[in-house]
């Protein structure tokens, strides 16, 4: 399987660069919703045999340009959601950044007993995560392409743990793609920026979940 993870357009928390994880969580902003109209013709030579967004309201506005063009439902999977913030949602100050980021990192190194403050311990993130690729390959043929929208630090998270490289930044709707099965996913790509370009990254300087460095 081909599995490109998209992380979600601009939101407003984004800008604020607060820990925005809980659900419903913010809507798109301008830029966010002219990132994911890019989607359609940059993702125009796959042949995506399906659209997933997690449970959080902007991955699925961000998903549903794409979707629409390509006669396709958008399903909302359980399971795809952003790292949880625990007791630091919706704070923006460095100290609880620097949490965030080093409980993350901890992950990526392989420490999974690390809880976030108020949180979840990186077993029970990779458990959820791995389902919901699981049930994702799960409703398709080996070789199919299927687009599924996510979030920042998830998306670098578990493509450290595939190979990829835990340094590189994951922009709004910057990719990695995944390739293989739930037996074995290895990074064929990350993209250093937005699917639609480089005139769609915006304002990056607050990007917390997608920075792996954003203190």
């Amino acid at each position: 399987m081909r599995l490109i993870l998209v992380r979600h357009g601009q939101t407003p928390s984004n800008v604020a660069g607060e820990l925005d994880t809980a659900v419903p969580g913010a809507p798109l902003t301008a830029l966010g919703h002219r990132q994911a109209d890019a989607l359609p013709d940059a993702l125009a030579d796959e042949d995506v045999a399906g659209v997933y967004a997690s449970v959080l309201t902007r991955t699925q506005l961000t998903a549903a340009p794409l979707a629409a063009a390509r006669g396709l439902e958008v399903v909302v999977l359980d399971g795809l959601e952003e790292i949880s913030a625990g007791d630091l949602e919706m704070r923006a100050d460095d100290d609880a950044v620097a949490a965030y980021a080093d409980t993350v990192a901890a992950w990526i190194d392989g420490d999974l007993a690390v809880e976030m403050p108020g949180g979840p311990d990186g077993h029970s993130f990779f458990d959820r995560y791995d389902a919901a690729l699981a049930t994702i390959a799960g409703a398709h043929p080996a070789d199919a392409t299927v687009v599924a929208f996510s979030h920042g630090a998830a998306i670098r998270t578990v493509a450290a743990r595939h190979g990829g490289h835990a340094d590189h930044r994951l922009l709004n709707t910057g990719a990695v793609v995944l390739e293989g099965s739930p037996a074995g996913w290895t990074v064929a790509s990350w993209s250093l920026q937005p699917l639609g370009g480089a005139h769609l990254a915006g304002d990056t300087s607050h990007d917390v979940t997608g920075d792996p460095d954003p203190v």
